[in-house]
């Protein structure tokens, strides 16, 4: 299978499995729409890695789906599956305690997987230009310094992204 039909088979199967969410702000955007900007934003900081790519796209089935571990080995390969569960958080955990997690493992994470996180940040403070419904100023600028600890263990994995988080910061004011 060549790498386009690859990574096209990445996007299939992730809009499948992410069919039915939406996105929490006014318009209820499809959520197909965030992994696949995650996807768009590491191509834009240079990164042509199909497996990366692929797992951007992929990096919330496990979190947001029923899709599995093994599933997405099956289909994609270890290395997908491995990029993606470093970037999972586990749901079994209260709220509170999976954001500490993510600020905790940011630094630890392979440079391809903070790209990947890096990417996902800056495709969440992006959207917050028009924050999802019910979220007030306090809300925004508490995600806002939660992404900037986490995105703080990615800094360094690629200067572009880097660059883009903190212009995607600065956007915010």
């Amino acid at each position: 299978m060549t790498d386009t039909a690859r990574l096209l088979a990445a996007a299939s199967f992730a809009a499948d499995r992410h069919r039915d969410q939406r996105r929490k702000d006014v318009d209820a955007t499809p959520y197909i729409n965030h992994p696949l900007d995650v996807a768009r934003i590491l191509g834009e900081a240079g990164v042509d890695d199909v497996e990366v790519l692929m797992a951007a796209i992929l990096h919330d089935t496990i979190e947001d789906t029923k899709t599995t571990a093994d599933e997405l080995t099956e289909r994609f390969g270890a290395r997908v599956c491995s990029l993606v569960l470093e970037v999972t958080d586990d749901k079994s955990l209260d709220k509170i305690e999976r954001k500490r997690l993510q600020v905790l493992k940011a630094p630890c994470a392979s440079d391809d997987a903070k790209q990947i996180k890096m990417a996902d940040k800056i495709a969440n403070l992006r959207d917050l230009k028009t924050p999802p419904v019910g979220w007030d100023a306090k809300r925004v600028g508490a995600y806002i310094q939660f992404a900037e600890m986490v995105a703080g263990g990615c800094v360094g994995a690629n200067p572009t992204l880097d660059r883009m988080f903190e212009d995607a910061r600065a956007s915010l004011g």
